[in-house]
């Protein structure tokens, strides 16, 4: 087999499961989400395009159905020793597998929690699941259950998120090496992600963004790429990422001479962003940074340019996205707790000048407060 965590941490892990599954009175857990397959088993794939389910007994039994694609990948990733698949043809129905395996448990009139939030479990596929198990047993939805747990890192995962950030730094300066007027968007993209794996690193859950001029208004990724301007602005948003462990971070980068609100939406950003981790204690709550966040952007005036959210949080995460739950917006009674890992960003977007700042920091959360995972400096980087 080939693990990233220690069979014993495995076993911890899937008793916390079992715990929180009893609290619930749960007879069995139903996991369609990759990142609680990994989580609990090591299990380490991108075939939860596909149809598959991960189910978990009250005893600790885990069943893996998938497709035979994954058979081999599931025997040398993973603890799972009982893998089940299903067989694609026209008019499969993976959700009678699922059944089939139920019943060898003695679930027929259980109460089962699933994992309803899950990018895997399309609509039509839950129909299919939900006809499948009609009469049989009955279904509640327990997205949050492994999620909730997985928030609090151990301090193998830590070290996972360190070495992320050390590969999202070295993207960074080389990222400050190649952002020069004349350059292209693509060969600065190239040399982030080169440098990531070089290091070691794994693909990322999302996708960069590397943005000049009006596209650095743009916080999501996009297609099509171009060259930066002699004064300019390039908004970055990236990651390093080790064993699937996150560690990301958020800088605009100017060249030539700076626009006098570019400067000023820095400053406010690099106050808010110091107020933030100032709040990076066990007891705040993740409503607690939104709103610190915001009352130091409004009083700057920034109030229309700044987003209704300001991080969330990170972990082991698989495409398409890895922002984890929850996010910190307002009103969001979550309590930060130690060892929680949180992605930190300040953004201001002013469409009406076509000007755009951010700053954005992976935190770490200690007995003391919150730690930049990062060792770079929040310096406004001017090229």
């Amino acid at each position: 087999m080939s693990l990233h965590f220690s069979p014993g941490e495995f076993d911890v892990r899937q008793r916390n499961v079992v715990e929180a599954m009893r609290a619930c009175k749960f007879d069995g857990l139903l996991l369609f989400r990759q990142e609680s397959m990994y989580y609990l088993t090591g299990y380490d794939t991108m075939g939860y395009s596909q149809f598959q389910c991960l189910f978990m007994g009250l005893e600790g039994q885990l069943v893996l159905l998938t497709r035979s694609a994954d058979l081999r990948q599931a025997r040398i990733t993973s603890t799972i020793e009982d893998v089940r698949i299903w067989v694609d043809r026209e008019g499969s129905d993976p959700g009678m597998d699922l059944q089939k395996i139920l019943d060898d448990h003695g679930l027929a009139g259980g109460c089962l929690g699933a994992e309803l939030d899950a990018y895997s479990l399309t609509g039509q596929r839950w129909d299919m699941v939900r006809s499948a198990l009609n009469g049989f047993c009955s279904v509640r939805d327990a997205s949050g259950l492994v999620s909730r747990l997985r928030l609090v890192k151990s301090q193998a995962e830590v070290a996972y998120v360190r070495r992320a950030g050390e590969l999202a730094d070295d993207a960074l300066n080389k990222a400050r090496q190649l952002a020069i007027p004349g350059a292209s968007e693509q060969d600065i993209l190239a040399g982030m992600h080169s440098v990531i794996f070089r290091g070691g690193g794994d693909y990322p859950a999302s996708r960069f963004i590397v943005g000049a001029g009006e596209r650095a208004l743009m916080v999501r990724n996009f297609s099509g790429y171009g060259v930066l301007a002699d004064n300019d602005q390039l908004q970055l948003e990236f990651g390093g990422a080790f064993r699937h462990y996150h560690s990301c971070l958020m800088r605009t980068i100017l060249t030539g001479r700076p626009n006098p609100q570019h400067l000023a939406m820095y400053s406010a950003c690099a106050e808010a962003l110091e107020a933030c981790l100032e709040r990076c204690h066990p007891g705040t709550t993740f409503g607690d940074i939104f709103d610190t966040h915001g009352r130091v952007l409004d009083a700057a005036g920034f109030r229309e340019q700044r987003l209704n959210a300001c991080g969330y949080s990170l972990g082991a995460l698989y495409p398409p996205t890895w922002m984890d739950w929850p996010m910190l917006y307002h009103g969001n009674q979550m309590v930060i707790q130690t060892n929680m890992v949180l992605f930190i960003h300040m953004i201001l977007l002013d469409s009406q000048k076509g000007l755009a700042m951010s700053l954005g920091e992976t935190v770490l959360i200690t007995d003391k407060g919150g730690e930049r995972v990062s060792k770079m400096d929040l310096d406004l980087i001017v090229n």
